[in-house]
């Protein structure tokens, strides 16, 4: 695994997406965030924050098209953040444990297809 300031450079690297991935539970993901999780081993990020994509969150209608994750790390555990709009909370979830390698990460989720704000 490379180091934190390593991976942060190559994610700053990503402009747009060429491939595009499909989950299992259907959304999809882009080449940004396929490196991100095989750099940092954090595949758990994509599911916990596409298991999250219910019926209850979209019925929220300013989530259906776009929404904002963060993943805030201190201490080997961790803070899942989903926001409509800047500083706009909507859904809080713990991670207990995590050796996630950032301190923070910020994800867009666009209409079905998950990518890093570079790839915006």
């Amino acid at each position: 695994m490379e180091k934190p300031y390593q991976i942060k450079a190559a994610l700053d690297q990503f402009t747009g997406s060429t491939i595009i991935y499909k989950h299992w539970l259907g959304l999809k993901y882009t080449e940004g965030i396929k490196y991100l999780a095989d750099e940092t081993n954090c595949y758990w990020l994509i599911d916990a924050i596409f298991s999250h994509q219910t019926e209850q969150l979209l019925s929220n209608q300013n989530l259906r098209e776009f929404q904002i994750w963060h993943l805030r790390v201190n201490n080997k555990s961790g803070i899942l953040i989903c926001e409509w709009d800047t500083n706009q909370e909507v859904l809080r979830q713990n991670i207990e444990y995590t050796d996630f390698a950032l301190k923070h990460i910020k994800l867009y989720l666009v209409e079905t297809v998950l990518m890093l704000p570079s790839e915006y």
